[in-house]
This record gives structure tokens, sequence and C-alpha cells, in this order.
């Protein structure tokens, strides 16, 4: 079996090597050179020789795959990019609920078939997949995310966007195609378990049995990822595991049996779960689980993981930029290397056969609070990187977290399948079935957000305190692992007080100063938080980013140690300003919301206002200048110095702390700056938050001249508009202002001391 591991690792690595480090024209050429080299163990011994030449084959098989499959897909893919054409296209999943993508795929002029999110006009009624779409479209290469080079949609195969031009003809098959007989019980299920289920508790259920999370509230989603636990969302190794221990259960020791309708069973439930990774990565090993005793083959787990991932990567080699396959995989080493060692360790002492009844609970439940605490450990060990890289958090609280929800993830999953399937044949039935079910649904919607909202939940790995507490943790992991004495005691112990260092450190530069001004990196759109001696405030919450402006303000304050904001101010009712209010306000507890009083039929105010109104926050509508004390400093709000365009209507905000001043326009242009020269009665300023993301019309020489700002911090993301403009960055430079860039330096901090 070990055989196995060494082709499989290898292939594993080289395709991981060949999508993220070499260039496309030496996929060919270096896998070339790998298999010859390989070709060199013949001149070894006998144990040598098998395993280089097991080596130089999986290193050169993996990048010549690679290559190939770019030349297959990727590149035919670039040839289309940028033109526009006829196609006819195969859609292969449901179209997303209020929106106009559609996934697809069609055959190329030339042979073979490319992937691709099709957009259209308007989305024909009742469309499903297996219909055939003609239609005009221009093609793009998706190869980015939020305007960065990003593999994710290559990750999933799909190569391209397409962008529909005029309507769609539909045709129908006689029959659904049997690749998408899996997609229609998706389906089935998600409506079962939303007939049966109350409102609150159907999506979750929905999301643990298809891994589809449209219908989750942003906030409960957003919570789930700061408490470590989105994992129980997406469909994985937890899930398959619950479905083969019912299949186990149910079959008792009819191995053969158990083997055969168990793997059949888990890859039907994995391609519902739309045949992800991290879902196939679990089918795949509970599979090989099953047969190992049946083919008397020991249970190799290095083995089993590389040979995985290899099959994986075969299907499509840019799965190695998937997220959750990363994670899936390092969440099972970290299982397989410390889960058990650490259970055998706390264990020990426990007598074999406890007497009496409360001995014998306690024993009970310790082996399963200790079992518990393992796997999270196990799993989390190997995870805890990528995360804190890819999500720039780390979830302090996710060992807690796991144990008190994972048991009712179990309940819920395995109650939720049961009552979908019967409800699919007898509706009522189902909905008394789901009746005690829910109780537990309604235990995970309650203690997630709850856990969630404490601080230090989570912390965000951008702080170069907690980045260097990861790096000290894991250094004293694997000296305690080299040197093997004294377990993993001192490693814990000395980390856990490296952390506590860590926050305060973390804290206390936020904190230290009169004033801290920090201007949120929110994609295209403005987050300015504010800090002053025990006091807090936020003006403006909105962005595109990917990521909610309100959970990224949330995060922010509560890395802080803080569970309120006292004051948050909108300047203006534009998405880009205001769509993470609602969010933040389900997440945070706020003193006080300044809003101008203006476009009292705006969408956006009203939904802002009904949130207030149901948490009962104080609102105030201003129409005159206002001022604020904020801690030892305070806020000078200037009311609309304008009419008609929202940018004209918008507040402005002057934070002072004894010498230093900051000011935030919103999306003034330079004809409301004027006004606001004239009658804001401004300062000398240190900071200017640059208006309307470093428009052209925005920072005028007169405000400048008239301030004189030393630091200016412009709020900007992917965007289509030119922000910031050329002309704006000459006369901030002109100025003799220090130009930072939250799309390039990501949050920006200023500290008056």
């Amino acid at each position: 079996m070990r055989k196995l591991a060494w082709f499989a690792g290898a292939y594993a690595a080289a395709v991981f090597l060949g999508v993220y480090l070499l260039p496309e024209g030496f996929l060919l050429p270096v896998g070339a050179v790998c298999a010859l080299a390989g070709l060199s163990g013949l001149l070894l011994r006998e144990d040598r020789r098998l395993r280089l030449l097991l080596l130089g084959f999986g290193l050169g098989a993996g990048l010549l795959w690679t290559g190939m499959y770019t030349a297959l897909f990727h590149t035919p893919a670039r040839l289309l990019s940028g033109t526009e054409g006829a196609v006819t296209a195969q859609v292969t999943n449901w179209p997303e609920e209020d929106s106009r993508w559609v996934e697809v795929r069609f055959r190329r002029e030339e042979g073979g078939w490319l992937k691709a999110l099709l957009w259209l006009e308007a989305v024909p009624e009742d469309l499903r997949p297996g219909d055939e779409l003609t239609v005009t479209a221009a093609f793009e290469l998706a190869d980015a995310m939020y305007g960065e080079r990003s593999g994710y949609y290559y990750a999933k195969g799909v190569t391209l966007w397409a962008y529909a031009k005029g309507e769609a003809e539909v045709t129908r098959p006689d029959r659904v195609p049997v690749r998408y007989w899996p997609v229609y019980v998706s389906r089935a299920i998600r409506q079962s378990a939303q007939r049966a289920f109350p409102d609150s508790v159907g999506p979750l259920v929905s999301a643990l049995l298809t891994g589809d999370t449209s219908g989750l509230e942003g906030g409960f989603y957003s919570a789930l990822r700061r408490t470590g636990t989105a994992h129980v969302v997406a469909v994985s190794g937890l899930h398959v595991s619950f479905l083969a221990g019912l299949i186990t259960t149910l079959l008792g020791r009819r191995r053969r049996l158990s083997a055969g309708v168990g793997i059949a069973l888990m890859f039907f439930f994995a391609a519902v779960a739309g045949n992800t990774p991290s879902v196939l990565r679990a089918a795949f090993m509970q599979s090989m689980l099953l047969l190992a005793p049946l083919l008397d083959r020991e249970d190799d787990r290095a083995t089993s993981l590389c040979t995985i991932l290899m099959l994986l990567l075969i299907q499509n080699p840019y799965t190695a930029a998937s997220v959750s396959l990363q994670l899936s995989f390092a969440a099972v080493a970290g299982i397989y290397l410390f889960t058990g060692p650490l259970c055998r360790r706390w264990q020990r002492w426990l007598p074999a056969r406890p007497k009496g009844f409360w001995p014998g609970l306690g024993c009970l439940t310790f082996r399963f609070v200790s079992a518990s605490l393992a796997v999270t450990l196990g799993a989390i060990a190997f995870t805890t990187p990528l995360t804190a890289y890819y999500f720039n958090t780390v979830a302090l609280i996710s060992p807690l977290a796991n144990l008190l929800t994972l048991w009712a993830v179990s309940d819920l999953f395995l109650g939720g399948l049961v009552t979908a399937v019967i409800g699919l044949v007898l509706p009522g039935l189902g909905t008394l079935l789901a009746l005690p079910v829910s109780l537990v649904g309604k235990y995970l919607l309650w203690m997630i957000p709850e856990l969630a909202a404490l601080p230090f939940a989570a912390v965000s790995t951008r702080s170069v305190y907690i980045r260097a507490w990861l790096v000290l943790i894991y250094a004293l992991l694997l000296t305690g692992l080299c040197l093997r004495r004294g377990g993993l005691r001192l490693p814990f112990s000395l980390g856990a007080a490296g952390l506590c260092w860590a926050l305060l450190l973390h804290a206390g530069s936020h904190t230290v100063g009169r004033m801290t001004v920090s201007v949120l990196d929110v994609g295209q759109g403005l987050s300015t938080a504010i800090y002053a001696q025990g006091a807090s405030a936020l003006v403006d919450c909105g962005g595109s980013g990917a990521d909610s402006a309100g959970d990224v303000a949330a995060d922010y304050f509560q890395d802080l140690g803080l569970t309120g904001i006292d004051v948050v101010v909108l300047t203006h009712f534009h998405d880009d300003h205001a769509n993470g209010v609602v969010r933040l306000l389900e997440r945070m507890e706020v003193g006080l919301l300044v809003l101008p009083d203006v476009e009292p039929e705006d969408p956006l105010r009203r939904s802002i206002l009904d949130a207030t109104a149901e948490r009962d926050v104080e609102t105030l509508l201003l129409t005159d200048s206002a001022r604020l004390t904020l801690g030892e400093g305070s806020l000078t709000i200037y009311p609309p110095l304008g009419a008609g365009d929202a940018n004209e209507e918008g507040l402005s905000v002057l934070c002072t702390a004894g010498t230093f001043d900051a000011l935030v326009t919103g999306d003034m242009d330079e004809i409301i700056e004027r006004r606001l020269l004239k009658y804001g009665n401004l300062p000398d300023i240190e900071l200017l938050v640059v208006g309307h993301h470093g428009s052209k019309y925005a920072a005028s020489e007169e405000l400048l001249l008239a301030t004189g700002p030393e630091l200016a911090v412009i709020s900007v993301g992917y965007n289509t508009y030119g922000h910031p403009a050329e002309e704006t960055l000459e006369r901030l430079a002109a100025a003799g202002c220090e130009i930072y860039r939250t799309d390039w330096s990501g949050t920006v901090t200023i500290t008056a001391q």
C-alpha cells in the first residue's frame, strides 16, 4: 500500500507545483524531465529503485496531465475570451434564486466541452437542468474575483463567463439526462425540508443536507465562520461519516451488504451535495474503510489520503486551488496525526470498567468530551494556517463551539434527512417528525450567534501580534513533537500565555492614544472606525468586498474586546456607504444611529430604520449641525449642504481629539466642499478620508489649501469608475499629503498620541 502512497503523493505534489508555481509553458517539458529522471532509479538497489521510479513517474504524470488539461480546457477558453458568437449550451444546475446567472456547459466546434456561467437578460420561466439554451453571448475568462486574479472558478471547472445578448431559446429534452438526476433529488430534498420545518430551521436543514447555504441569513453564516463551525454547512466528511454510521447501524454486521449499499449511497449523496472536493474526499475515504477488511488490506491512512487526493486532481488538476479541498485534507491529516495520541493521553487514567452508575456516567461523559475536543484540536492543527491565510482570521472559540454544537449537528442532520425523505412521500408525517427535530435546530440558531458575539471569539490575523503568536504556537508545537518530551502541555501553556499578550498588545495598539481612526478595507466603499479613550464610533458601513461591511466593522471592534459601538453615523443612503448597517446591528449593540433626514422613500433608508426599530436603537435624523462627545474627543456632524442627489445631501464628520482633527466627507463633490468650507468653520486637519473614493470631483484644491491635511486615506476597491482618479492623486501629492489606499494597504490605522 505504501508504494501507492509514494506515487500518489508525488503526483499530488506535482499538480500543486504546476497550479501555483510553474508557468504553463514549463509543465510538459518539466514533466517529461521528471519522468525520465525517475528512470535513473533503475541504477539503484531494489528498495531505492522502486521508490525513485514511483517518485519520478508520479511527478512526471502530475505535471504532464496538468499541462494536457490546460491545453484541453483553459487554452480554448482563452481563445474564446473577448469574442462573441452563438452557442448552444446545456443547463447543468438550477438557476440561483434572484439571480440571472445559470451554470451551463457547451461543446466547441472543434470538439470537447467547456463549462461556463451564463448571464441571461431574462431567465426563462421554469428553466431546469438538462434544458438546452441557444443564445448569442460574449465571453470572458473566469480567472478573477473582485478584480483580483483567482482560481476559484477554475477549481470548480468553470473557465468562462458568458453574457447573453438578447433572449435565449429554450429546448427541453423528452427525458432528463441521468447525469442530472442528483440535481433534481437535491432540489426535492430541499423543498421537502422547507415544507416540513419552520421557516427559521428549514434553511439550516437544507444547508446540512445539500450544502445549499443560499437560504441562511447572512448574519448566521457570519456567526458560523466566526466560531469556526462553517464546516457544518459545507457538506463534507462530517456529514458522510454521519451517513455511514447510520447505514452501518441499520445493516448491522453484514459487512458486504453494508459496504455495497454504503458506498453506493455515499457517492449518490456526494452527487446530491454537488460533488464538492470535500464531500468526494469523504466518500472515497469511507469507501476505503468499508472495503479494506473485505479485501484483507490494512487501513493505511497515508496511502488513503494521497490516493484520494490524486483521484480528485485527475478529474481537474485546478481543484488544487479549491480552499475547501485544502481545508478538508488538512483537517483529516491533523485528526490522523493528533487525535489518537491526545485521546490516549487524556483517557489513560480512566478505569476500564468503572463501578457504579455515577462513576460510569462520569467516565462516559469524559470520554465523549475529551474525544470531541481531541478531534477538534486535531482538525484545526493544520487548518488554522489556511484560514489565517485565506480569511485573515483565527476562530479562538472554535474548540468550545464544536464541543457545544457538533452533537446537535449530528442529530439535526440525521433527523432532517429522515424527515425530508419521508416528507417526499408523506408530507403530513414529515411535518410531524420535524417538530422534535426542530428543537435541535433552534438550539443551534441560538447557540452559534451567542458564541460569535463574545469578544475575541475570533481575531484578525492582519494584526502583527496575532501573526507572531501563530508563529510562536507552531514553533512550540513542532519543538514538542521533535523532542517528544513533556507532551503538548508546555506548548499549550506557553501558547495560551502568548495569546493573552498578543490580544493585549493588539487591543492596546488601537486604544492607547487620544484617538485612533481606522479606514477599514471594505472594497469599493467606506467604513471608518474611531476609538477615543473608551468610546467608539463608526462613520459609514458599506462596501463591495467579499465580506459584508457590517461583518468587517463588527470584527474590528470585537477584536478590541468591545461588544457595542457608541455612535454610528451614515453620511448617505448608498450601498457603498450603508449596505452593511443591518448586518452590523445584528452583531453589535449600537447606542446611537445618526442619519441624514433626506430621501424618506429610499428602500435602504427604510430597511435601516426597520432594523433600528426592531432592536430599539436610538436614531437621530439630522437636519442641523450636531456635536457629540466621544471619550476625551468629539464628533462634529455637519448637515446636508446640497439638494437633489444623495451625494449632495450627505453628512460630513469632523473627528477631534486635542490637536488632532480628521475629516470624513462621504461622497461630497467640489461644490459641496466649498459650502462646507464656507459654513463649517473647519480647522487645519491632520487626516482627510478622501471623499467619493478618490473621484476627480472630490478633494478639491480649495479644500486641501484651506485644511492642509498631512495624511490622506482613500477607501477604494475594484471598480469600473476609474477611482482613484489621477487628477485627485496629483492634487493630494501637490498639497503635501502622505497618501494611503485600502486597495493597496488593506485597513489603514492612524493613532493620535
